[in-house]
């Protein structure tokens, strides 16, 4: 899904004349396209990593959920410290952890269910299309939080259109899976 998404949103320079005559300059420019993609891909992916690893701490090493979000909070710290560019802040991060928490209920109950595939895991946990359509507005909630954090934070260096690109982009590819998970 992070890969779709980074093409709906990471939208590639236009050829130029200089791309076709100089062919280097098409190589750069699909490099820092590439390295861009892969940049939205670890930002997004960055809460549900977090969020994924203490689902998984909480099942096999039987801590509790304030001992894992206690230490997503002393990662998120280091990176709020280390980060000097402004693109990160604790309004941010308040969210993130909201959004974190969230994950960690989701991920725990697929972890804690039987399935041999992701469908599978989804439907014994959700049991119908509401109940996971529900968890997914509440996602889709959270994250329109950092996402406002982020405008905040950014003020006028936000892109706003790449941002509605991006939850354009995510209804449209969660409403297709819900379809796909709960096909009627």
């Amino acid at each position: 899904m992070s890969n779709t998404l980074s093409r709906s949103v990471i939208r590639p320079k236009p050829f130029g004349v200089w791309d076709i005559m100089i062919p280097m300059v098409f190589i750069l420019n699909f490099m820092k396209n590439k390295q861009a993609k892969e940049l939205f891909i670890q930002n997004f992916m960055f809460t549900k990593k977090l969020a994924l690893q203490a689902a998984y701490d909480m099942l096999q090493n039987g801590r509790s959920l304030e001992e894992v979000m206690a230490q997503i909070k002393e990662k998120t710290d280091a990176v709020l410290e280390s980060e000097t560019d402004g693109i990160y802040s604790d309004l941010i991060r308040q969210e993130q952890m909201k959004e974190i928490d969230l994950l960690i209920d989701h991920y725990g109950r697929l972890l804690n269910t039987d399935g041999k595939d992701y469908i599978l895991l989804v439907v014994n946990a959700y049991r119908n299309r509401q109940n996971y359509t529900a968890f997914l507005e509440q996602l889709e909630t959270a994250e329109k939080n950092v996402s406002k954090a982020a405008r905040l934070t950014l003020g006028d260096q936000t892109d706003t259109a790449a941002l509605a690109r991006l939850e354009d982009a995510l209804a449209r590819a969660r409403l297709a899976e819900v379809d796909h998970i709960f096909r009627s």
